[in-house]
C-alpha cells in the first residue's frame, strides 16, 4: 500500500473541548518549518459564520503549503460519513446527520437535509443534531456503545424533548451521562421539556445533580430580555439547568445591541454562572422592558 496522504486541518479558533490537538491540527498560520510538500492538502474547517473572515485569511496563508479546501457548517456543508478525530477531538462522534423537522429558526434542515444514519464509532460525546429522530435500533446501538466507553456519556447535540420517552429516561438512568440537553427554541417547546423533565424526575435523574440541561434560544427577532429571562427561569423551575444560546443572526447585530445579549448569555450559559444568577431579580442589569430587536 502507498503512503497515506497527510492532510493539515486548520481551524479559525480553538474550542478546548472539541478541537483536535494532534500534530496535523492548527489554529494559526503555518509554522516556518512546514514546507510545501509536507501535506497533500489543507482543510480549513469553519463551524461558525462569524469566523469566516479569519478562516478565509488562514486559507490564503496556507496556500503556500498545499492546495486548500475550505468548508464546514458555516459554509452550508451537508456533511457525510463521520471520520473520527478528523475535525473533532477523539471521543466526540456524530452518528447521524440531518433532521426531519422544519423548525423556522434552525439551519440544519436547509444545510444537512433529510436524516441519515451512519456508522457508529466508539466515543462518549454524541453531537448528532437529532439522535432521537433516528430508528430505535440505531439509538439503542448508540446507547449500548456508550456502556463500554472510558468516560461518562455526554449528549451535547441534544435531545428533541417531544420525542423523549420513558424508554429514553430508563436508558439515561442506566448510562448516568455527565450531561444531556433538550432545546427550547419555540414557544411550544416548553410543554415538551416539562413532560421530559417529569419522566427524568420519576427515573431519579433530577435530584441532586443537574445532568439534564436545556438550550434556550434567545436574541431572535422580536425577543426581549424580559421574555428571554422568563424562558430560562421557566426551565430552571422544572429542575433542568438552562443554557442560553444566542440566535445565529444575533452575532451580526450592531455592537450596541449585540453586547447586552452576549452579557445576558454569559449569565445563563455555564452551571456556575447560572448558580450565581438564580437569586438575582429577573433581567438584573438590563432595561426593565428589554430591547426589542
Amino acid at each position: 500500500m502507498g503512503e497515506q496522504r497527510r492532510i493539515a486541518r486548520v481551524f479559525p479558533r480553538r474550542v478546548a473541548s472539541a478541537t483536535p490537538t494532534d500534530a496535523d491540527s492548527f489554529v494559526d498560520l503555518p509554522e516556518w518549518w512546514i514546507r510545501r510538500g509536507d501535506y497533500a492538502e489543507v482543510h480549513v474547517s469553519v463551524t461558525f459564520t462569524w469566523d469566516l473572515p479569519r478562516a478565509r485569511f488562514l486559507a490564503a496563508q496556507w496556500k503556500r503549503v498545499a492546495p486548500v479546501r475550505i468548508g464546514g457548517p458555516a459554509l452550508g456543508d451537508p456533511g457525510g460519513e463521520f471520520v473520527p478525530g478528523m475535525y473533532l477531538k477523539p471521543g466526540h462522534i456524530i452518528t447521524s446527520r440531518g433532521c426531519p423537522n422544519r423548525c423556522e429558526l434552525c439551519l440544519v434542515p436547509e444545510r444537512e437535509g433529510r436524516l441519515r444514519e451512519y456508522r457508529i464509532w466508539p466515543g462518549w460525546n454524541i453531537l448528532d443534531n437529532n439522535l432521537l429522530a433516528c430508528s430505535m435500533e440505531h439509538q439503542e446501538a448508540v446507547f449500548r456503545m456508550l456502556l463500554v466507553q472510558p468516560q461518562a456519556a455526554r449528549f451535547t447535540g441534544g435531545f428533541e424533548a417531544r420525542r423523549f420517552t420513558e424508554w429514553h429516561a430508563e436508558w439515561m438512568a442506566v448510562l448516568r451521562p455527565e450531561e444531556f440537553f433538550f432545546a427550547y427554541d419555540r414557544p411550544g417547546d416548553l410543554v415538551h421539556v416539562e413532560r421530559a423533565a417529569g419522566l427524568l424526575d420519576r427515573a431519579g435523574l433530577l435530584a441532586g445533580k443537574h445532568r439534564a440541561r436545556c438550550y434556550v434560544l434567545v436574541g431572535y427577532d422580536g425577543d426581549t430580555f424580559a421574555a428571554a429571562e422568563s424562558r430560562v427561569r421557566a426551565v430552571l423551575d422544572l429542575g433542568v439547568l438552562p443554557m442560553a444560546m444566542l440566535w445565529n443572526r444575533g452575532h451580526d447585530l450592531p455592537a450596541p445591541l449585540r453586547r447586552p445579549w452576549r452579557e445576558f448569555v454569559q449569565r445563563w450559559i455555564r452551571p456556575r454562572a447560572v448558580g450565581g444568577t438564580i437569586g438575582k431579580p429577573a433581567a438584573a442589569g438590563q432595561p426593565e422592558r428589554g430591547v426589542l430587536l
